[in-house]
């Protein structure tokens, strides 16, 4: 079918799917943008009404759609009218700074295994699901009562009743319990999703420049002890992001499923071998 001069719609291309429209989703979608139609979904109507002109104005072939992701029938709604799709990027997330403990939860790990229950009904083969997580997600492990919880329980008090269970109840913990559990979610789904012929895994983001990452570092001195220890003495950037996301979803990675990819400078490596870090001579006080 022809189109109309001026349109850049692209109903060749395969399409992906990215859920958050915020400074990294926004990226990923742009990287992705180049040999995808896109379908950018994110909670925030307005948000998505100016990416969605800044991306046609660019040239892409893109629609949005808000959605609560927290909220299972809405996003059942939403599954049920995307006819197929290749890549499913699920970026959507609260900081530890931009919510409470249940909050935080509720979006992150609610939200992540609502998209991924949605999305592996629908995949086909050659279909792949990436979830971005976090470093935080290898913090040392919860204990095992905490892990069984956040595996099994997909009730709707599941946080209520995980909060009894734990010394520390803060929006830092809730973000790392989070990830932790997403990260093992991609691991456990790893085989309903290959008996379709697709994959899903989850993509750790370290230290990333990003304003939601800016945030936390003045609330953290934590994260800037951490960041001192990064041995590439940087942040990664949000293209460096991307460009990962686009090899995990390209036909080059066909063999990678129910596994994380760390992009972090190597900052995991350093604070399991603290010892031989030189930064410890310069900060001795930092903790691991």
């Amino acid at each position: 079918m022809r189109r109309p001069p001026g349109s850049s719609e692209r109903p060749d291309l395969p399409l992906a799917v990215v859920i958050g429209g915020g400074g990294m989703g926004a990226g990923i979608a742009r990287r992705l943008g180049a040999d995808h139609r896109l379908l950018i979904v994110d909670r925030d109507a307005s948000r998505l009404s100016l990416l969605r002109a800044e991306m046609i104005a660019a040239g892409y072939d893109v629609e949005v759609s808000a959605c609560d992701i927290t909220d299972g029938d809405q996003l059942d709604s939403l599954a049920a009218r995307i006819k197929a799709w290749r890549t499913l990027v699920h970026v959507a997330a609260l900081s530890p700074s931009a919510g409470d403990f249940q909050s935080v939860l509720s979006v992150n790990l609610i939200g992540a295994r609502n998209v991924e229950r949605c999305f592996r009904n629908t995949a086909t083969g050659g279909s792949a699901g990436i979830f971005i997580s976090s470093l935080a997600a290898h913090s040392p492990p919860p204990k095992g009562a905490v892990v069984k919880l956040l595996d099994e329980d997909s009730s709707a008090d599941m946080v209520s009743r995980l909060e009894p269970m734990l010394e520390d109840v803060s929006s830092t913990a809730a973000y790392c319990l989070s990830k932790f559990a997403m990260n093992r979610m991609c691991r456990r789904r790893a085989a309903a999703w290959g008996a379709k012929g697709a994959r899903i895994l989850s993509l750790s983001p370290g230290l990333i420049a990003t304003p939601m990452g800016a945030l936390e570092f003045k609330g953290s001195p934590q994260k800037l002890a951490m960041y001192a220890q990064s041995p590439l003495q940087r942040e990664g950037t949000i293209l460096e992001v991307a460009a990962t996301v686009a090899f995990l979803a390209s036909p080059q990675a066909s063999f990678i499923t129910g596994t994380d990819i760390l992009v972090d400078g190597g900052l995991a490596a350093a604070l399991a071998f603290p010892q031989d870090n030189p930064v410890h001579a310069i900060f001795p006080n930092i903790e691991a």
